[in-house]
């Protein structure tokens, strides 16, 4: 398969999968750069809602060979739509070539230039808080405007893409699923963290931390890699760039916490940042930002280190979240604040309720989870137990079956993790079909509370739905309120 390059890219373009969150942003670049696109999802999302604001056809439903557009020169599918997909197999007959996401990556990621963000979790925050930093660094120095490809839409920037200005750097969310992180050569990168996750594809642990270490050796001789604490040895040990690692080059110093949100300084070699107050709750993502802004401060040897460390602080300073991760949903006036977060892993859900613990103290977290996959609920079933006995109550909806075509066969749902909860005494129900969970749900809320809506599926769409059900019960008028 030839590789593809900027000029090599077609000017008419179909996507599969356009709601995913990558392909949506190659989509979002490629039409900044001016290509005439269209393109195709199954389901709706938040991101295919926030395309239909584009100037492109977008079209929602059964996959049909009909669907392809007879002037498609290239279609870009996502590792979700299957190779049997109708479009694929009509997009073939007619000899159009057709890509993933990760096939196409390269050509949007000049390698002198690209900065990659890798990890189990934390990727998408890091990204943007990366592309954060580059852009106050790049106020300093008068640099081009970084471009960025992050999976997820920027509170701030309401985009989860910037094509940015030529030249400039360019900050990617590296995914390892499919081994997409390993199309990329990129002159900068972070690690988050690295866990067993996707074993749907990966099938073990062992072979995560491969792949990983196979991502850190293409970083260029001459770049940097920022690694979190918790990242395995084996994984530096591949790397042929300078490595900074939290714990050892990279030290935070706390400084206080208000309701969740930390405030830190971050000392590194030669250097040291004023006070950074995080606009973003959690502590986790305290070291998120550290490595953002040590990537962002490291690369650009030659200049003044605590001129660019001042201005990177101010740039993370900008960042307000992510959607989907930690993202409130408001409250009902009477005492519950909803927030809402993609958390699907163990490690995620955990963090979430942790944060959520700090953020709204001597309130009753209820949980409403929706599992991602069987396959996940199976093999993380004793994790997801650990992880949810931190809430209150918890409803567990019916699982979201995405790629049931890989999905494997290890089955497990609902039941299994309600039982799992009830045996260490946590209250737990299941909530059955998404619709039927959010009235359960609802009805059980006492205030005052934090609700927190977790799940990477489309339990999304259910904000209106649940803020209605959890106002209709508000006190009356005059009553008196927590």
């Amino acid at each position: 398969m030839t590789q593809l390059t900027p000029d090599a890219l077609p000017r008419r373009v179909h996507f599969l999968g356009v709601g995913g969150a990558g392909v949506s942003g190659v989509a979002r670049i490629l039409l900044a750069r001016g290509h005439r696109l269209s393109g195709h999802d199954r389901a709706k999302s938040g991101v295919f809602d926030a395309l239909e604001s584009l100037d492109f056809a977008l079209e929602l439903g059964p996959s049909t060979p009909e669907a392809l557009p007879a002037d498609a020169e290239l279609v870009i599918r996502s590792a979700a739509v299957p190779a049997d997909d109708p479009q694929v197999l009509e997009a073939e007959a007619r000899h159009v070539p057709v890509r993933k996401y990760a096939d196409v990556l390269p050509a949007l990621a000049p390698p002198a230039k690209t900065l990659a963000v890798a990890g189990t979790h934390g990727k998408t925050t890091t990204g943007w808080m990366l592309w954060h930093a580059l852009e106050g660094v790049g106020g300093l120095l008068r640099a081009p405007v970084p471009g960025g490809l992050v999976g997820g839409l920027d509170r701030r920037l309401q985009t989860n893409a910037l094509a940015g200005s030529r030249g400039g750097w360019f900050a990617v969310e590296a995914c390892e699923y499919d081994r997409t992180f390993l199309k990329i050569a990129p002159y900068g990168a972070i690690v988050t963290n690295v866990e067993g996750e996707h074993l749907d594809y990966y099938l073990s642990l062992d072979a995560v931390e491969t792949a990983f270490a196979r991502f850190v050796a293409g970083v260029n001789d001459g770049g940097l890699v920022v690694l979190g604490r918790d990242v395995p040895a084996r994984v530096e040990e591949a790397a042929a760039a300078t490595v900074w690692r939290l714990g050892r080059e990279l030290e935070i110093d706390l400084v206080g916490e208000r309701a969740g949100f930390f405030r830190f300084r971050l000392r590194g070699p030669g250097w040291a940042t004023p006070e950074i107050a995080l606009g973003v709750p959690g502590s986790f993502n305290v070291e998120n930002a550290a490595l953002a802004c040590a990537l962002a401060i490291g690369i650009h040897r030659g200049s003044d280190p605590a001129r660019l460390a001042a201005a990177a602080a101010e740039g993370i300073e900008r960042f307000l979240g992510v959607a989907r991760r930690f993202e409130s949903w408001g409250g009902d006036g009477a005492g519950v604040d909803v927030v809402h977060d993609y958390a699907h892993h163990p490690t995620e859900v955990r963090v979430t309720i942790e944060a959520a613990r700090r953020a709204f103290p001597r309130r009753e977290i209820h949980v409403l989870f929706q599992p991602h996959q069987h396959s996940r609920t199976a093999r993380f079933l004793n994790e997801f137990v650990e992880s949810l006995r931190a809430a209150d109550r918890v409803v567990v909806a019916d699982v979201y079956g995405a790629r049931t075509h890989v999905d494997g066969t290890r089955f497990a749902g609902a039941a299994e993790l309600v039982d799992g909860l009830k045996s260490i005494h946590v209250a737990a129900v299941q909530g059955g079909p998404l619709g039927s969970a959010v009235q359960r749900f609802a009805e059980g809320v006492k205030r005052p509370a934090c609700v927190l809506v977790l799940g990477a599926g489309d339990v999304e769409h259910v904000r209106d739905e649940l803020l209605q059900k959890l106002a209709l019960r508000s006190p009356a008028p005059g009553a008196a309120r927590s």
